[in-house]
């Protein structure tokens, strides 16, 4: 998303209906809304909780996102909004004794979050301090946000625990 009127540039990545209750996704999104690229898939790794795993990949999402329409270098991410809505519950019943049934609710969530270039704040004074003293229109301005397309394909490397037997409790 590219508001061109404040030069104010940011990306985003949403991630809908994600199994699992909003209230244990929150508790992982607020230890890194605010957090670097960098420092936040260190804190996702290292995190003992099942809802790090959907976020990792969204946050990689966000930041491939960047790197490709954008152009922007990966080092220079924050995370400036993050946030977990309550998605739609599924209802199933499950058999019971002497032919009774039982509800069971199981909740999902929508994850989005919203990463920003923090190197463009220098560029984006720049130009508010030479529109004042001169008449220039900031959308003739460009800089270097065509896609690099020289790498296709980055791999990444991490441990899961969850699924390959880890020792930490899933919840």
């Amino acid at each position: 998303m590219l508001n061109k009127r404040t030069t104010e540039a940011q990306v985003y990545a949403l991630g809908q209906h994600i199994s699992m209750s909003a209230h244990k996704a929150r508790r992982v999104i607020d230890q890194i809304r605010g957090r670097s690229y960098e420092e936040t898939l260190m804190i996702l790794e290292l995190m003992p909780y099942r809802a790090c795993y959907p976020i990792f990949k969204l946050v990689y999402s966000a930041a491939a996102n960047a790197s490709f329409v954008m152009g922007w270098n990966e080092a220079n991410l924050v995370i400036i909004k993050a946030e977990v809505n309550e998605g739609t519950i599924v209802k199933r019943l499950k058999p019971r004794a002497r032919g009774r049934s039982f509800a069971i609710q199981k909740p999902t969530c929508h994850i989005s979050i919203v990463m920003k270039d923090i190197s463009l704040k220098k560029y984006n004074k720049y130009v508010s301090k030479y529109n004042q003293y001169q008449d220039i229109d900031t959308d003739s301005i460009t800089w270097s946000q065509k896609p690099k397309c020289k790498k296709k394909h980055t791999t990444m490397s991490y441990y899961d625990m969850y699924s390959n037997g880890g020792t930490w409790d899933k919840k």
